[in-house]
């Protein structure tokens, strides 16, 4: 199973792709959607869905595992934040792809252990989960990104959710 793990954002929407069997997961790719932060916000969320869109026709993933909506201190950032989700909820409903939504707390219990982990250590778990370190996997990135390690931490959510799923 492909799995298409996305941290959604107005500015840098996170994304990562992993492959899924049995027990294995492996690591695909990942990136990061950089959206133009000078644009209005309906061309940003255009060229966000252009994106996402381009990325689910490339990778063309069994399944998509998004972050949900967390309170936000900011209403504002937080509206801005339903738009960007609204888009990519739109492309991978369009695509014909399954999504399914994990919140922030369930991503980090999942990968870190426990709910209140940093970005720094969801980063960290994220490179030794997949095995990233010192180049070990072909494709890999350097050095993971903030939105790009949420994004493949939230597909390791979904991940290790169906491996539970599975009959024995």
């Amino acid at each position: 199973m492909r799995i298409l793990g996305i941290d959604p954002g107005s500015r840098f929407t996170g994304w990562g792709l992993l492959h899924r069997e049995g027990n294995r997961t492996a690591y695909l790719c990942s990136g990061t959607l950089r959206l133009d932060a000078a644009r209005p916000l309906p061309q940003r969320l255009l060229q966000l869905s252009e994106g996402i869109e381009a990325l689910l026709a490339e990778h063309q993933p069994d399944s998509c595992a998004l972050e949900q909506i967390f309170t936000a201190k900011n209403a504002h950032s937080a509206l801005v934040l339903g738009h960007a989700r609204g888009v990519i909820v739109c492309a991978v409903a369009r695509h014909g792809v399954a999504l399914h939504e994990y919140t922030p707390s369930q991503v980090k219990q999942a990968v870190v252990g426990t709910g209140r982990a940093s970005k720094d250590q969801i980063q960290q778990m994220v490179t030794m989960l997949l095995g990233l370190r010192k180049g070990a996997v072909m494709n890999a990135p350097p050095k993971l990104q903030e939105d790009e390690a949420d994004a493949l931490a939230i597909a390791l959510t979904h991940a290790a959710a169906t491996r539970r799923a599975l009959p024995a």
